[in-house]
C-alpha cells in the first residue's frame, strides 16, 4: 500500500509498533506499571537484581532463584583484556563517557552461535546476562581511568549497586547509598517503547544479536533529547543558588522563552510517577546524610517552578519529571553530572535486554513505510548540459 498523508505521523506519535507485557506508561493518568506492579510499589522495595529478574521472567524470584540469579550476574562481571585496553585508550583521549560505553559495549563478544532458534534464544539470554552484569563495571572503570585512577576489581560478595559504588570509590558505600541507587535503577529500568528501547527492538528484529541491539540503544540514549537531561535539571537548582532568588531567576528564564529543565514530559500530561518515587528516595538519602541544604533548595525551586508554570502556561500541565529528582539523588550519591547518563544506562540495559528477549520470542522484522516528498519526472542530461538548479539539488 502506498502511504498517504493520513498515514504520516512525525516521530511515530500515536503509532503502536509493538505489543509488550513488560511495562505500561499511562501518560494521561500519570501511572507506570512494570510487569503488573505500580512502580511506586515495587521500586523502593526490591534489589536491582530482583527488578531485572522481574523484567525478564515476569515474576519476582523466590529466595533460591534470587541467589542463583545474583550469582549468575557476578559470574559475568569480569572485563576481557581487549575491552579494558579499549577503556584505557579512550580515557587517554578523554573520550565522552557515553562514547566510551558505546565503544566498549560493541567490543563484547556475542554468544550467538548460529541460525537455529533454540541456540539463538539461549545466546540472547547469555548476552543479556553479560550486558546487565558488565555495564556498571564499564562505567565505574572508565570514570576512574578518566580521572587518572587505577581501576578497582569487582567483588563477588557485593550486589550490583553495592559493587558499582565500591568500584567507583575503592571502598564500600553505606547501606543508605546502596538503597538509594537500587531505588533509582529500579525506577528507570524500563519505560515503554522509548527511543533507545525501540532502537534495540528494531535491531534485534533483524535477527541480529542482543549486544548489537544494546550498542545501538546506547547510541540513542546519548542524544540530548533522550538521556541527557538530568545534568541541566541540577544546573537549574545551582543557578538559583538560594531559595529567595527562585522566583526572580525562574521568571526571567520563562520570560526569555527558556525551558525549565526537570519539568514537563513528552508522554506524561500530569506528574511523572517516577518523580514521586525518587523524591521520597532523595528525602531519605539526604536525611541520613545529615546535609539537607541542597535538598531543601531543590524543593523550593520545584515549588516555585510549578507555580510559575501554572501561571505562564495555564493551558498546559507541566509537572515535575523524573530528571529533576534523578539529578538530586545522583548528586546526593556524590556522582558528577558526567556520570548521570552512563549510570542511567546501567539501569536501562535491564529494560533493553527484556525487550530484546520479548522481541525474539515473537519476532517480526520492523519495516515501516516512508512517504516520498521529493521531485519526480526529472530527465538525465550530460554534465555539461545540467542546469545550476539541478546541480544544487
Amino acid at each position: 500500500m502506498t502511504p498517504t498523508a493520513s498515514h504520516f505521523s512525525p516521530g511515530l506519535d500515536g503509532v503502536v509498533a509493538a505489543r509488550t507485557a513488560i511495562s505500561d506508561v499511562d501518560g494521561h493518568g500519570g501511572h507506570l506499571v512494570v510487569r503488573g506492579f505500580a512502580v511506586e510499589d515495587v521500586a523502593p522495595k526490591v534489589t536491582f537484581e530482583e527488578m531485572v529478574f522481574l523484567l525478564w521472567h515476569d515474576a519476582l524470584p523466590e529466595n533460591g532463584a534470587r541467589d542463583r540469579f545474583r550469582e549468575d550476574l557476578v559470574d559475568h562481571r569480569q572485563v576481557e583484556d581487549h575491552t579494558l585496553h579499549l577503556l584505557k585508550e579512550a580515557a587517554a583521549r578523554a573520550v565522552h563517557p557515553m562514547d566510551a560505553l558505546r565503544m566498549t559495549c560493541a567490543s563484547l563478544v556475542s554468544r550467538d552461535t548460529g541460525p537455529h532458534k533454540a541456540s539463538a534464544v539461549a545466546a540472547a539470554g547469555q548476552d543479556a546476562l553479560r550486558l546487565v552484569a558488565v555495564f556498571p563495571v564499564l562505567v565505574a572503570a572508565y570514570h576512574r581511568l578518566l580521572h587518572g585512577l587505577e581501576t578497582v576489581a569487582p567483588r563477588s560478595d557485593l550486589s550490583q549497586a553495592a559493587n558499582f559504588l565500591y568500584m567507583l570509590r575503592g571502598e564500600e558505600a553505606p547501606e543508605s547509598f546502596v538503597r538509594a541507587l537500587d531505588t533509582y535503577w529500579n525506577t528507570v529500568a524500563d519505560h515503554g517503547l522509548n527511543a533507545s528501547t525501540f532502537t534495540a527492538r528494531v535491531i534485534v528484529s533483524t535477527d541480529s544479536d542482543v549486544i548489537s541491539a544494546v550498542t545501538g540503544a546506547v547510541g540513542a540514549l546519548k542524544g540530548r533529547l533522550h538521556g541527557g537531561a538530568p545534568g541541566p535539571a541540577l544546573n537549574l537548582v545551582f543557578e538559583v543558588g538560594t531559595a529567595d532568588r527562585a522566583e526572580t531567576v525562574l521568571r526571567e528564564k520563562l520570560g526569555r522563552g527558556e525551558r525549565l529543565m526537570g519539568f514537563g514530559h513528552r508522554v506524561y500530561r500530569t506528574r511523572d510517577p517516577r518523580a514521586d518515587v525518587l523524591g521520597t528516595a532523595a528525602q531519605r538519602l539526604f536525611d541520613e546524610q545529615g546535609d539537607r541544604e541542597i535538598y531543601e533548595l531543590a524543593r523550593a525551586v520545584e515549588a516555585c517552578a510549578l507555580d510559575l508554570l501554572r501561571e505562564h502556561t495555564p493551558s498546559r500541565v507541566l509537572q515535575t519529571n523524573v530528571e529533576f529528582y534523578t539529578a538530586l539523588v545522583l548528586h546526593g550519591l556524590g556522582f558528577p553530572a558526567s556520570l548521570f547518563t552512563p549510570v542511567f544506562a546501567a539501569a536501562r540495559v535491564a529494560g533493553w535486554t527484556a525487550h530484546c528477549l520479548e522481541q525474539i520470542a515473537a519476532n517480526r522484522l520492523f519495516r515501516p513505510e516512508s512517504m516520498y516528498v521529493g521531485a519526480r519526472n526529472r530527465t538525465w542530461r550530460p554534465a555539461g548540459q545540467r542546469a545550476v538548479s539541478e546541480q544544487r539539488r
